[in-house]
C-alpha cells in the first residue's frame, strides 16, 4: 500500500481550504468581541437594578430599625442604641430570627449565611444558577435580621441578591455557563459597590472570590458592572469615603511600618480563632435536638442579651466603624465593641440567619487594633503608631487573615477612607496576616463551608499551561498520511503488518500530498463499505486542521467541536504545507512537562567547581599546545 511518510522537509497541500477556515476564523473572533459586548451590557443592566435594590434594602433596613426599637414609621436612619426597650430589647433579635427562620424553611434554605459562600458553592458546583427567589427573599430576610438588631453589614445580603439577581437573568437568557457566571460576579459586587462606593475593591473580590478567572471576557463586564453601582452610590447616599476619617494619615516612618507589620502578623493568627470559633458555634447549634429553623430565633436570643449590655453591638455598625477610625470612643466602649461584638455576631452567623461578615470584621479588627496599639504606645511610645491607622490596618488584615481576599482588603480600605498614606501599612500588615493564615489554616471563613461539602475551591489563578505553549512546539514533524487512493483492503492489510502506526484516526491525503481530511478508524472495519471502497469515498473532517501558531488551547478546542484526537498541522506560510501532526498524547506530554516546572527543582546556574574536559588533544587552547 502507499503511505505518505513526513519528514522535516515541508510538503505542499492545496489551499482551497484555507480562506473558508480563515474567514471562519474571524468569524468567531467577531462573534466573541460581540458576546463580550452582550454580556457587558446585560452586566451594566444588571448594576442599576441592583443600585434600586441596595438603596431599596437600606430603607428596608431603616424601616424595620425604627418599627423594632422606636416604634415609629419612619424611613430615617435608626440604630438600636438609640431603643429605650428595656428588657424588651432582649425579645427582638429572637422575634426577627423566628421570622428568618420561617422563610428560611418555607421559601429557600440558601438564605441563610453571608451570601458570599453560597454564590462561589454554585459557581462551582452548580454551572452559577442560583434560585430566582433568593432574588427577593436574601433581601428581605436580611433587613429582618439586621433590622430587629442583627449584628451584620448590608454588604453580605446585597452581595446574594446581586448574585442572584445576575444568576437569574443568565438563567432566562441563552447564555454559557461561564457568561453567566459573569453575571452573578458583576451583579454580586456591583451590589457591593453601590453599598460602599469602593468599585475597584469590588473588582478585587470579583477575582479573588467569584470568577477565579482574569481575562478580558471576564473583567470588562464586572468592572463596567462595579462602576455603574459606585455611580449609584453616589446617587442614592454620598459621594464621599464611606468611612471617613477626622484627621488625614501621614507617611509613616519605618519604625511604624515594622509596627504595623507585627500587628499584621498578630491579626493573621486572630483571623484563624475568629474563622474556627465561628463554625465551633455553627457545630454546636447542629447538635441542638430543634429543627434548623429555629437555630435563628435561639441565636438571635444571644444577640438581644448582648445588646441589652452594649446596645451598640447591635446593628449594621457602620458608624460604629467611622467612631473606632475617629479615635473618639472610650477604652471601655472599644473593648465591648471586640468582645461582646465578636460574640454576638459569632453566634447569630452560626445560628444560619441571614447577614454579612465583612463590616463585623472590619468593627471586631478596628476595636482589636486600638486596644494592641494602646499597649504598644503604652510600652514603647517611640514606634511611631497612631491609634486611627492601627484600627485602620487591624481592619484590614483581620478581613484579609479571615478571607484571604489579599488585594481586596487593601484597596477597600483605601476607597473606603480615601486615605491614600495608609497603603505600605496596609500592605504590610494584610500581607503578614495572609501568610499566617495561608500556612497555618486549610480554610477561610468563606470556603470552610462548602468545604465540609466536599466542594474545592481554586487557591491560585495562574495562566493557562496550554494557553502559552504553541503547537508547533509539541507536534510530531516525522508522522504519515494515508492515501486517498488506497482501498480499505489496501489499509487494512499494512496496518496488520505495520501495527505501531494504529491511531483511532488518520491523516488523509492524495499522491500529491494534498491534505483532504480525517478519517476515524473504525469506518475500516465497518461492514457497510466493502473492502475495495477507496479512503477518499469515507474521509470526514475535512476543515479540521490547526496551523503551527495555534495555541495548544484552541487545538484542545478543536479536537472537542470535531470529536477527533489528531489534527493535521498546516503552515501560514510557504503556501500553507503540512508540518506535522498532533495528537491528544502530544497535548498531554506538554501539560505533564508544564507541572513538572512547578514540582522539579534544579539550579539554572551551577556553584560547584568544575574541571575543563579537552576532547581533541593536541589541539590549540587558548594560544597554547
Amino acid at each position: 500500500m502507499s503511505a505518505l511518510k513526513m519528514n522535516n522537509d515541508r510538503i505542499p497541500i492545496s489551499v482551497s481550504l484555507t480562506p473558508t477556515l480563515e474567514k471562519e476564523g474571524i468569524r468567531k473572533i467577531t462573534k466573541n468581541k460581540k458576546r463580550l459586548v452582550l454580556i457587558t451590557g446585560l452586566a451594566v443592566l444588571i448594576a442599576i437594578v441592583i443600585s434600586v435594590i441596595a438603596k431599596l434594602l437600606v430603607q428596608l433596613i431603616n424601616l424595620i430599625t425604627n418599627i423594632s426599637f422606636l416604634g415609629q414609621f419612619s424611613f430615617a436612619h435608626a440604630a438600636p442604641a438609640e431603643s429605650h426597650l428595656g428588657w424588651w430589647i432582649v425579645l427582638v433579635p429572637a422575634i426577627g430570627g423566628l421570622l428568618v427562620g420561617i422563610m428560611a424553611f418555607y421559601g429557600s434554605a440558601a438564605i441563610r449565611g453571608h451570601g458570599i459562600p453560597e454564590a462561589m458553592e454554585q459557581i462551582l458546583t452548580n454551572k452559577s444558577k442560583i434560585k430566582p427567589a433568593i432574588t427577593f427573599l436574601k433581601p428581605i430576610s436580611s433587613a429582618i435580621s439586621i433590622g430587629t438588631g442583627g449584628p451584620f453589614g448590608a454588604e453580605g445580603p446585597i452581595i446574594a441578591t446581586g448574585g442572584a439577581l445576575g444568576s437569574t437573568l443568565g438563567q432566562v437568557l441563552k447564555i454559557t455557563h461561564n457568561e453567566r457566571k459573569i453575571l452573578l460576579a458583576a451583579g454580586a459586587t456591583a451590589g457591593m459597590s453601590a453599598i460602599f462606593g469602593t468599585p475597584i475593591a469590588a473588582i478585587f473580590l470579583a477575582v479573588e472570590l467569584l470568577l477565579f478567572e482574569f481575562s478580558p471576557r471576564s473583567i470588562i463586564p464586572v468592572a463596567l458592572a462595579c462602576i455603574t453601582g459606585a455611580a449609584g452610590h453616589h446617587f442614592f447616599f454620598e459621594s464621599g469615603p464611606v468611612f471617613p476619617m477626622a484627621h488625614a494619615i501621614e507617611m509613616p516612618s519605618n519604625t511604624a511600618l515594622a509596627t504595623y507589620s507585627l500587628i499584621g502578623i498578630l491579626m493573621g493568627f486572630i483571623s484563624i480563632f475568629v474563622t474556627k470559633i465561628v463554625y465551633f458555634i455553627e457545630d454546636l447549634f447542629e447538635k441542638i435536638p430543634l429543627h434548623w429553623m429555629w437555630y435563628p430565633a435561639i441565636g438571635g436570643l444571644f444577640v438581644g442579651v448582648i445588646g441589652y449590655f452594649s446596645p451598640k453591638t447591635m446593628g449594621v455598625g457602620y458608624d460604629n466603624i467611622v467612631d473606632i477610625l475617629s479615635g473618639s470612643l472610650t477604652f471601655q466602649m472599644v473593648l465591648s465593641l471586640c468582645v461582646l461584638k465578636f460574640f454576638s455576631w459569632a453566634i447569630a452567623l452560626g445560628s444560619g440567619t441571614s447577614g454579612g461578615t465583612l463590616a463585623p470584621l472590619f468593627t471586631i479588627g478596628g476595636a482589636l487594633g486600638i486596644l494592641i496599639a494602646t499597649g504598644i504606645l503604652h510600652f514603647y511610645p517611640e514606634s511611631g503608631i497612631t491609634l486611627p491607622l492601627a484600627a485602620l490596618v487591624s481592619m484590614a488584615a483581620l478581613f484579609a487573615g479571615s478571607s484571604r481576599a489579599l488585594l481586596t482588603s487593601i484597596i477597600f480600605a483605601l476607597e473606603a477612607t480615601g486615605q491614600s498614606n495608609a497603603l505600605l501599612p496596609l500592605l504590610a500588615a494584610c500581607a503578614a496576616a495572609y501568610f499566617i493564615s495561608f500556612f497555618l489554616m486549610e480554610n477561610t471563613i468563606m470556603t470552610e463551608k462548602i468545604a465540609r461539602r466536599g466542594v474545592k475551591t481554586p487557591d491560585s489563578y495562574e495562566p493557562d499551561l496550554l494557553e502559552k505553549v504553541s503547537v508547533s512546539q509539541v507536534m510530531e514533524a516525522e508522522a504519515f498520511a494515508i492515501s486517498d487512493e488506497n482501498s480499505i483492503r489496501e489499509v487494512r492489510n499494512w496496518l496488520e503488518e505495520e501495527p505501531q502506526y494504529f491511531h483511532n484516526y488518520f491523516v488523509v491525503s492524495d499522491t500529491e500530498s494534498v491534505y483532504k481530511g480525517i478519517l476515524k478508524s473504525a469506518m475500516l472495519f465497518n461492514h457497510e463499505f466493502k473492502e475495495t471502497t477507496l479512503i477518499g469515498e469515507m474521509i470526514q473532517h475535512k476543515e479540521a486542521h490547526v496551523f503551527e501558531d495555534t495555541s495548544l488551547r484552541a487545538a484542545v478546542e478543536t479536537m472537542s467541536n470535531e470529536k477527533v484526537d489528531v489534527l493535521p498541522v498546516l503552515s501560514q506560510k510557504d503556501n500553507h504545507t503540512l508540518l506535522g501532526i498532533l495528537s491528544y498524547q502530544n497535548i498531554l506530554a506538554a501539560y505533564k512537562i508544564g507541572v513538572d516546572e512547578n514540582v522539579k527543582m534544579n539550579p539554572s546556574i551551577s556553584l560547584k567547581r568544575r574541571s575543563l574536559r579537552i576532547i581533541a588533544h593536541g589541539q590549540k587552547l587558548f594560544g597554547k599546545e
